[in-house]
């Protein structure tokens, strides 16, 4: 697959050449253009003038039929955009072809749904009433677009987050400046063959490659031209892009980092508790933005869940590397500094010998630790790892007081059989997602963020409408 930008209806490969490499075996897959200051001022300048011109005269329907055609794109596509995400990221092919490509799919699909289905929640509300002293008046709103988007993405689910921001904000009527991972390039490309293909006005969609500091995506968010910026990934980077955003006030939106806790009580199904723990501690080797590294459980059960969760997690097998060399170095070196800290290893610890080409590539053991004070650093930094502490607690305030003690706040899993406790701790929980006895359920028209640390606003069905749109108010004396 060819990485290219896609700036103004055009595809184009404007700057120096940097190599990208499979994290599966360490071998080169190709070279990704890195975009020089020009090609993004172009894109922005592309997506201005569509704004003005044939895509910000578009009706809802037809954006709606815009993002349908798109969604088929993808489909007629799937087993390209499962090879190149499986390239990119080196995660196992059924997670792409059973979670990242549908749900890609069903974003689109489902923003068709919402503007076509809801219009006047996206356009327009009526009130009519009195205005003192001048008499009858009729008052509505206009929700219209905030502009040129710029679209960050991440390495860890390229295409399905990208789309989560693509889709609504094309819905709204924006026009959008994508720039996806420099790690991960590959199904933003095909992205943008699709959206070609699909029809989309010049300029409406525009996608640029490259790194982030001091270059593609610095040059971004820190453009005059730009209106709004959607983000997800680290929360340093977020940090700076908001600095990087404050000298033109351009509003933001970010899915940052966390530290996810989960609380264990004695009453829950230890078997769906122990296979819950260890699809959200180790699902794409936990490089995902909701994968659980802290986990509590209640005193009665505590040596028992650990031993059944060490075992499963030293019998897990097919799982993916890290996304790069140097973050399975960053993993690692976890790994030494628990030891340092004082953990006790239960499972992992270490790098995985295969005997195969997987030994050229960037592997973790999936680990489990214990035995770590609150304040380690290991039990308070984001790790992004096949890895998670386990520690007891004896009562459920001891249990929020220590789910709650992180400068983090994205996602947390409780798991009891208690209803009444569910109902009584889940709303405590300092994050903007709980999940009970379940983790990564999803439905896309809830809301989807965090808080503290975690991030700014949020995404999904009407949420997401809502920041990719301005609210307006006419007001005619009648």
């Amino acid at each position: 697959m060819k990485a290219e930008h896609y700036v103004g209806g055009v595809f184009r490969s404007d700057g120096p050449a940097f190599p990208l490499i499979a994290p599966a075996d360490g071998t080169e897959l190709g070279s990704v253009p890195e975009a020089p200051r020009e090609v993004v001022d172009d894109a922005v300048a592309a997506a201005r003038e569509a704004l003005r011109g044939a895509w910000g005269a578009t009706a809802a329907e037809e954006r709606a039929a815009a993002l349908r055609r798109i969604a088929d794109g993808i489909e007629a596509r799937f087993g390209e955009f499962v090879d190149a995400e499986v390239a990119d990221t080196g995660k196992p092919r059924e997670l792409a072809a059973t979670v990242d490509i549908p749900r890609a799919v069903g974003n689109f699909r489902a923003y068709a749904d919402l503007l076509y289905g809801r219009p006047e929640r996206a356009y327009t509300t009526q009130i009519p009433g009195w205005s003192t002293g001048t008499g009858q008046a009729l008052n509505y709103t206009v929700r219209r677009p905030l502009g040129v988007v710029a679209i960050i993405s991440p390495w860890n689910l390229p295409l399905l987050l990208l789309t989560w921001k693509v889709a609504p904000a094309l819905a709204a009527g924006n026009a959008v400046v994508v720039k996806p991972s420099e790690e991960t390039p590959s199904t933003a490309t095909l992205l943008a063959r699709v959206v070609d293909e699909a029809g989309l006005p010049a300029g409406a969609f525009n996608l640029v490659h490259g790194h982030g500091t001091d270059a593609a995506g610095a040059f971004l968010t820190g453009h005059p031209g730009v209106d709004a910026i959607a983000f997800t990934g680290e929360s340093a980077t977020g940090a700076a892009i908001m600095r990087n955003a404050a000298d033109h006030v351009t509003p933001v939106s970010f899915e940052l980092g966390g530290k996810n806790p989960a609380l264990v009580f004695a009453d829950a199904d230890l078997d769906a508790a122990v296979d819950g723990t260890v699809r959200s501690s180790f699902t794409h080797s936990g490089q995902i933005c909701l994968c659980t590294e802290r986990v509590y459980v209640e005193r009665p059960i505590f040596d028992e869940f650990v031993a059944r969760l060490g075992a499963k997690a030293r019998a897990l097998d097919g799982y993916g590397p890290m996304i790069s060399a140097g973050h399975r170095d960053k993993v690692l070196g976890y790994y030494r500094l628990a030891r340092e800290e004082g953990a006790t290893v239960v499972a992992g610890g270490g790098a995985p010998s295969f005997g195969d080409e997987r030994d050229g590539g960037f592997y973790a053991e999936p680990t489990v630790l214990t035995g770590l004070p609150e304040t380690a650093r290991t039990v308070r930094e984001e790790i992004f790892g096949p890895v998670c502490h386990v520690a007891p607690f004896d009562t459920e305030d001891e249990a929020l007081r220590l789910a709650n003690d992180s400068p983090y706040g994205l996602a947390s899993t409780v798991w009891t059989r208690d209803l009444s406790r569910a109902h009584r701790v889940a709303p405590r929980i300092e994050t903007g997602i709980v999940w009970v006895n379940c983790w990564n359920l999803r439905d896309l028209r809830t809301p989807f963020g965090g808080v503290k640390a975690s991030g700014i606003g949020r995404e999904g069905g009407e949420y997401s409408l809502d920041f990719f749109s301005e609210p307006v108010n006419v007001c005619i004396q009648i």
